[in-house]
């Protein structure tokens, strides 16, 4: 959530900010807001309501009642997410101090911001917006002498809370200062310019060289590089390194949307995230994961933390990994599990599975196991974030850069990585057959492909449902066992960019309640694809279409039974039964996608939505 994005060079700035903002919109935003140092000492500081638009042209307006702005070479800018405080300019970042002469900008959230205030406040200070982040511009104003970082470092050893923010001070031009306390941030070093932002993608068209910041550090920036110390101003080493993505991976690459073009990468994103794991036919190669194969063979319980979609490929991976290895499998909301005192410990491997490697309660999750002594195994898409650093090892999904905010590529891969894991872990204790764990390997191979040719196929026949049923105002997700994620995650994505309420329910329990909210205008989703419960599932169908309701059927190709049951069929590629939801899933998401695109929604960048959630 939030964007940050600080600039230190010999180039007019102000446009390289705006352009930085506009590629962390991914991340969720409410309103934006940008501080320029201008070379009399000066800040001019334009804040905004909605999106980048408006803050364009609340700075055109700017320029057009004081003159063109400066050409400032410093500056900060910044994309807020409410939390502490309504969405109004006034709580828009950056903020500043009472004398206007400290500027800030912060992704995350201040704990101790009350008692802060209120003892700044008793000093003299005089504070002007809402939100917890503006107590920092005071608090460094409070401990300014001379030496912004001496000052940002008194600061921080004040701030409690996950947090990561820059600041910058009108007597101290060409530099700006930043620090991380668990939410991410990086530096970009350029020709005779640097930057600081929340994500590489902010000044990837810029520069390449990239400068991880780590958690418990402080750092400085000028024109001519960046310097790190831990919070005592200790100085620490540390290599650029060189950022491989293509620059088009953040562009929309002729597709529509980015949504729509991530739906079109998950054939990619699952290539790359099992190929070189599956080197021969016969087995699972995770040598690049730092568990020892002692460890995983013995291993007496796994318990899968993680929070929305990551949450719905654990569920997966639970199945994948009793059905296979045997282990036993709990599987729990993040957010939940920090606060419910559980029982874990040694002996007993916990996954947290993040995309973005930031999410706070999976991280806080993480760090609650492995204090008790649980080994700890992070499942992320981002190399270098903090779940890498907090767990004793890492399992990378390689899905690439995602944009749009509704995740469909990562979660494939995050899908992937666990049948790997669960593959790996029963190899390891013989619980399969040197034959079945050969079927699969070659199952997981042949998934890209059919990546591709179940969403050429289902393209027509989503459109079809889509356009039938985009003005309705409730639809029901049914499954069962591995269907039962499947339709989790398909109902959340058609809540995030349709808005339409979506109810996701084991079928096995609709008698006992959400039956009663069916009639003629309900769309009833079900996942009937081949399996040892589809008889089942199907039962389902009769009962739902027995009260009116009208059934769309998920089912694999050349299985005629779901057809003669359902209103409307819509098949994918024949796999194993337990692969099936890699491929399930696909015209759920495109589903989502026609009938909010039928609306006129933007999918991209849903209402009150964040990419990367680092706060509770």
């Amino acid at each position: 959530m939030c964007g940050i994005v600080g600039y230190v060079g010999r180039r007019p700035c102000e446009e390289l900010l705006l352009q930085g903002l506009e590629k962390l919109e991914y991340r969720g935003y409410d309103s934006a807001g940008i501080s320029l140092l201008e070379d009399d000492g000066g800040v001019e500081s334009v804040h905004a309501v909605g999106n980048l638009a408006n803050l364009r042209a609340a700075v055109e307006r700017t320029a057009n009642d004081n003159g063109a702005l400066a050409p400032a070479e410093t500056g900060i800018a910044h994309t807020r997410w409410a939390t502490h405080g309504k969405v109004t300019e006034e709580n828009a970042h950056p903020h500043d101090d009472s004398s206007g002469k400290v500027h800030i900008v912060l992704n995350g959230i201040v704990e101790n911001h009350a008692e802060l205030r209120k003892r700044l406040i008793g000093e003299g200070e005089n504070f002007t917006s809402e939100t917890d982040a503006e107590v920092v511009a005071h608090l460094i104003a409070h401990h300014y002498d001379g030496d912004l970082a001496a000052a940002t470092r008194d600061a921080y050893a004040e701030l409690r809370g996950h947090y990561a923010f820059v600041a910058m001070h009108a007597d101290e031009p060409n530099r700006l200062l930043g620090a991380r306390k668990e939410c991410p941030l990086v530096a970009g070093v350029g020709k005779g310019e640097t930057f600081l932002a929340s994500a590489i993608p902010a000044f990837l068209a810029d520069t390449r060289v990239a400068v991880p910041i780590e958690n418990g550090e402080i750092v400085e920036i000028e024109a001519d590089g960046v310097r790190i110390t831990d919070t005592d101003g200790t100085p620490i080493e540390r290599a650029a390194e060189e950022v491989t993505w293509d620059a088009e991976a953040a562009e929309k690459g002729g597709y529509e949307t980015f949504m729509l073009k991530e739906i079109h990468e998950q054939a990619d994103a699952v290539a790359e995230t099992i190929t070189d794991r599956l080197p021969g036919d016969d087995g699972v190669d995770l040598s690049d994961v730092d568990l020892a194969d002692e460890f995983l063979r013995d291993v007496g319980r796994i318990v899968i933390v993680a929070c929305g979609t990551s949450y719905h490929a654990g569920l997966v991976g639970r199945y994948a990994i009793e059905e296979w290895a045997r282990v036993p499998v709990e599987m729990d909301i993040a957010s939940e599990y920090r606060y419910r005192n559980p029982v874990v410990g040694p002996g007993d491997l916990v996954i947290g599975i993040t995309q973005s490697g930031e999410t706070a309660d999976t991280l806080a999750a993480m760090r609650l196991a492995r204090e008790a002594g649980a080994k700890v195994l992070a499942v992320t898409n981002i190399m270098g974030s903090q779940a890498t650093r907090d767990a004793d090892a890492v399992l990378y999904t390689r899905a690439g850069l995602e944009i749009g905010v509704a995740a469909t590529k990562t979660f494939l891969a995050q899908v992937a990585a666990m049948y790997l894991l669960g593959l790996r872990i029963a190899q390891l204790r013989g619980t399969l057959p040197a034959a079945r764990i050969a079927e699969l390997v070659a199952e997981l191979k042949a998934l890209p492909l059919k990546i591709d040719e179940t969403l050429e196929a289902a393209a027509g026949p989503v459109r079809a449902v889509a356009e039938k049923h985009a003005r309705r105002e409730f639809f029901l997700y049914l499954g069962r066992h591995i269907g039962l994620p499947v339709c989790l995650e398909g109902a959340l994505k058609l809540k995030e960019i349709s808005y339409i309420p979506t109810d996701a329910y084991a079928a096995g329990e609709m008698k006992h309640g959400p039956i009663a909210l069916l009639d003629e205008s309900t769309p009833v989703v079900c996942i009937a694809t081949e399996s040892p419960v589809l008889e089942k599932v199907l039962s389902n169908v009769e009962e739902v279409r027995a009260r009116g309701a009208d059934t769309i059927a998920i089912a694999t190709a050349g299985s005629e039974r779901p057809g003669e049951v359902a209103d409307a069929t819509i098949e994918v590629a024949a796999t194993d039964w337990i692969l099936q939801p890699i491929l399930a899933v696909l015209p759920l998401q495109l589903l989502a996608y026609d009938i909010a695109k039928a609306r006129g929604l933007n999918v991209d960048q849903p209402r009150n939505l964040a990419k990367t959630v680092t706060v509770e």
